[in-house]
């Protein structure tokens, strides 16, 4: 859920290859994999529910803007990005038109295509344009009060049908619903970055959230293109909750002592055949975001487990945000 730039290997992508498999099997997943990012380009064949015409979207940072692309080019929709900082805006387009030109090099797109999306896909400035949209997916900071009030707002002025979805990573989906006028139609909606290419999206129910509400929101996310996977509404949900924890130990086990940046990441990076070690891959999400969802888990479920260790805090108070800022655990 964070807004700055660059698309990353972050989240699933860790738990996505598994040091347990026999070769064979690594293999046979491998290529897998390739199948299915070689056909994030195109259009889904799952179609999106009757009911959902068009798309808003909350924020035009990476997750954003992402999730205006699959929702624009895969799933075919009318989709509407808003975001009240211009210079967000301006990067979104040039992002989308850097994918699109990207997309077409590799022989997935074609001018067609490319002025299709481009005029499904409008950039809007007032949260008053979203009004009409069916289907509205928040995608701004991983802030409860930021949430709450983007979804007050979104549930004065949007039709009384229009479902309204949260990409957050790990806030209560309940909480997030108590602001609104219509809970059963609020829902969690976790996209993995980066959201054109990985495949999994969280769909977590609030305590009120209609069983309508969750089948729309499942067809909706297959006629993007993705896999779901149903989460309870707790702290962290599935992704969150076993990663973060993952991260915050090895950062307390460079402040222990017990390895440095370079020996931790190598550990876990050849003993376990994940694509980065646990330091990179905080650099990579960005060490506010996972300071951010570790203060949920910790304070939510109130275990000393989940407790942030205080070098990844030392950090982030200094600035020190990982690649987007270009210095975490490396120098970028």
């Amino acid at each position: 859920t964070q807004s700055t730039w660059g698309f990353l290997p972050v989240e699933m992508s860790v738990l996505l290859r598994c040091c347990c498999l026999p070769s064979a099997l690594r293999s046979s997943a491998r290529s897998l994999s390739f199948v299915r990012l070689a056909s994030t380009g195109k259009e889904s064949k799952v179609t999106p529910p009757e009911q959902v015409r068009s798309v808003g979207v909350v924020g035009a940072g990476q997750m954003g803007t992402g999730i205006a692309i699959v929702a624009a080019r895969n799933a075919g929709l009318q989709v509407r990005l808003f975001d009240a900082n211009p210079s967000s805006l301006q990067k979104s387009t040039a992002f989308v038109d850097g994918w699109l030109a990207k997309e077409q090099a590799k022989g997935r797109v074609t001018d067609v295509d490319k002025a299709a999306m481009k005029s499904k896909l409008v950039t809007v400035s007032t949260l008053q344009d979203l009004k009409e949209c069916d289907f509205v997916i928040e995608a701004a900071s991983e802030n409860l009060d930021i949430k709450r009030k983007i979804f007050s707002e979104l549930s004065s002025l949007t039709k009384p049908e229009a479902i309204l979805a949260s990409n957050t990573s790990s806030i209560s989906i309940t909480k997030i619903a108590a602001s609104t006028n219509r809970p059963d139609k609020v829902i969690g909606m976790h996209f993995m970055n980066p959201v054109p290419v990985m495949q999994l999206v969280e769909v977590i129910k609030g305590l009120a959230t209609a069983d309508h509400t969750l089948q729309t929101t499942i067809r909706l996310a297959e006629s993007m293109g993705k896999t779901t996977a149903l989460s309870a509404d707790v702290p962290g949900f599935i992704a969150n909750r076993l990663l973060m924890p993952y991260i915050n130990e090895a950062v307390q086990a460079l402040f222990e002592g017990v390895g440095t940046v370079e020996d931790i990441d190598k550990t876990m990076k050849l003993g376990t055949n994940v694509p980065m070690g646990p330091l990179q891959l905080a650099d990579f999400i960005g060490l506010d975001t996972c300071l951010a969802i570790m203060r949920v888990l910790h304070a939510d479920l109130g275990d000393s487990k989940y407790r942030p260790s205080p070098l990844l805090v030392k950090y982030v108070d200094a600035g020190w945000f990982g690649k987007k800022s270009g210095k975490g655990f490396y120098q970028y």
